[in-house]
């Protein structure tokens, strides 16, 4: 009976051993089919070519690796066809980008041929509101072009260190002289340098369409503030008027394409300048939100990532 007090536990024992063993084996093989199917992700998401093993075995690994074959194929064709309508949908974009430029030319050609031309008063007026159609079907066209090159990739953010500050100061002068029609003020609270990894002209651009904004729905004497925010991860460029303000429930609208309120629809402009601005914040891993309430302006603030920027004062 002594014997069999010693067998149980010795059974008992090389039980555990073999239930462990088994339990390494199974985690080591899970590691390996996981490494296996990381790396072939991997290849195939970053547009690599990948190859499966000449002879696929009839196991887990084997019928996953047939899957992700075909994956890589469907992943590649699609890469393909997509890479060929960005090539014909940026023919066609210089295309109409060509034969529009032309017309409208001509057209504001010919308004300044007339304008010095002997009018009666109501000539001179309707000559003025053909002016104002023509300047706005040029601007729609040129707005529907960056936003067609932007959509479609033709145009690629170029991210690369430099002054934010400049970048502001060349979109506020590009607003100044409407301000100044309108005599509004316009404050930049910052100074020095402060360099970041950004876009310079499409960030510009995207400030501009808020301070073009600003500009058309303040009133006469008002004023616009621009400042600069240092935070932790982002950078804060704040835009803010005392215009007519926003309504709560329109206020994720107004990003979206050709939207425009209903009670600004004698003010130029198409409904395309801050939905620019928003993928253009975007495609920076930035991004923009607005804060405002009717009759009180709106404060826009715009986001960049900073936190490989360095400043100067």
């Amino acid at each position: 009976m002594d014997w069999m007090m010693w067998i149980v536990p010795v059974a008992a024992g090389a039980i555990v051993m073999a239930l462990l063993w088994r339990n390494y084996r199974l985690h080591k093989n899970i590691e390996e089919f996981a490494g296996k199917v990381e790396q072939a992700l991997d290849v195939i998401s970053s547009g690599g070519e990948w190859k499966p093993e000449a002879q696929m075995e009839d196991s887990l690994w084997g019928r996953t690796e047939t899957q992700l074959a075909r994956a890589a194929h469907l992943f590649q064709r699609k890469s393909e066809e997509s890479r060929r309508e960005r090539v014909q949908i940026k023919g066609l974009i210089s295309d109409i980008s060509h034969q529009t430029r032309t017309p409208v030319s001509n057209m504001k050609l010919y308004i300044e041929f007339l304008g010095e031309e002997e009018l009666s008063e109501d000539g001179r007026q309707f000559l003025k509101k053909l002016q104002t159609q023509v300047e706005r079907l040029d601007f729609l066209m040129q707005s529907m072009v960056k936003m067609s090159r932007l959509e479609t990739g033709i145009l690629q953010i170029q991210k690369e260190p430099g002054d934010i500050c400049e970048t502001l100061r060349r979109a506020v002068a590009a607003v100044v002289p409407d301000a100044a029609v309108k005599q509004i003020d316009l404050f930049m609270e910052s100074s020095g340098e402060v360099m970041i990894d950004h876009d310079g002209r499409w960030t510009q651009e995207a400030v501009f369409n808020i301070l073009d904004n600003a500009v058309k729905y303040t009133e006469s004497g008002g004023e616009i503030h621009v400042a600069l925010t240092r935070q932790e991860i982002f950078l804060k460029i704040s835009i803010s008027d005392t215009g007519k303000g926003i309504v709560p429930e329109r206020q994720a609208e107004i990003f979206t394409r050709f939207y425009r309120e209903p009670e600004v629809h004698d003010k130029p402009g198409v409904g395309i300048g801050l939905y620019l601005a928003r993928r253009i914040m975007e495609l920076q891993k930035g991004y923009i939100e607005v804060e405002s309430e009717p009759g009180e302006g709106a404060e826009f603030r715009l986001y960049l990532p900073w936190r490989h920027a360095q400043d100067k004062v």
